[in-house]
């Protein structure tokens, strides 16, 4: 902001986001700070290349006004995106009856002896602002895991759902499978243990009875070895 005494004036720089084939516009704005009616007049480096609205103008006591600089579309960039030209607002004190259509070139004629006050504003081009990179909707090949996760920052809570759910799907299946072996091999040791039990039987009524060992014997010996066999493969 400008320390003169009769406006003040913001911004002392006027940034225009430059961009190709494309009118741009800023905003200036003067500040009357004082109890007297104050006229200015608004000058450029290069008329042609720029439209202020208004260019003259009476700023009341103790208020303001807005001045819109407008820059026409340009064909092409200036090098390194510096610019040369300038701007230059006069103001001096009027008054209180007067209009903007009392405003005259000789109001500001230093050498006529009216006190004048000057501000020189530059010209500054700014690199405008680039969007955000589209994000395909529905991609999810090439996808992060951590880019799953997170949506603009935030946890993405069904996903994380989604995964606690298969994972305790996982372990149930888990459990209920070891749960059945368990019990195959609880029923198995039992009818091991009912054979062991019938084979001892059979054993000791064979020792009583003459001939040998009976047919049937050998049998219940044989079938005992394949469920051993088949018990020692599944644990």
């Amino acid at each position: 902001m400008s320390t003169l005494e009769l406006l003040s004036i913001e911004p002392l720089e006027l940034k225009f986001p430059f961009e190709l084939k494309k009118q741009i516009s800023c905003t200036l704005q003067l500040a009357n700070k004082t109890e007297s009616h104050i006229a200015f007049k608004v000058k450029t480096t290069n008329p042609k290349k720029y439209c202020v609205r208004p260019n003259t103008g009476i700023v009341l006591p103790r208020s303001t006004c807005d001045v819109i600089v407008t820059m026409q579309a340009q064909k092409e960039a200036p090098p390194d995106m510096q610019c040369k030209d300038k701007f230059l607002l006069q103001s001096v004190a009027v008054s209180p009856g007067a209009t903007p259509k009392d405003i005259t070139s000789e109001m500001f004629n230093k050498e006529a002896g009216h006190v004048v006050e000057e501000c020189k504003l530059k010209v500054i081009y700014v690199s405008p602002p680039q969007p955000p990179s589209p994000v395909a909707e529905g991609s999810e090949e090439g996808s992060s895991p951590k880019a799953s996760m997170l949506d603009n920052g935030n946890l993405n809570t069904s996903e994380v759902t989604r995964g606690f759910v298969e994972s305790h799907d996982k372990s149930s299946e888990g459990q209920a499978l070891v749960s059945k072996l368990t019990e195959e091999k609880t029923a198995a040791v039992q009818r091991n243990n009912k054979l062991r039990k019938e084979l001892e039987l059979l054993r000791r009524e064979s020792n009583k009875s003459p001939g040998g060992v009976p047919f049937m014997f050998i049998i219940i010996v044989g079938l005992l070895g394949i469920i051993l066999g088949y018990l020692m493969k599944r644990t």
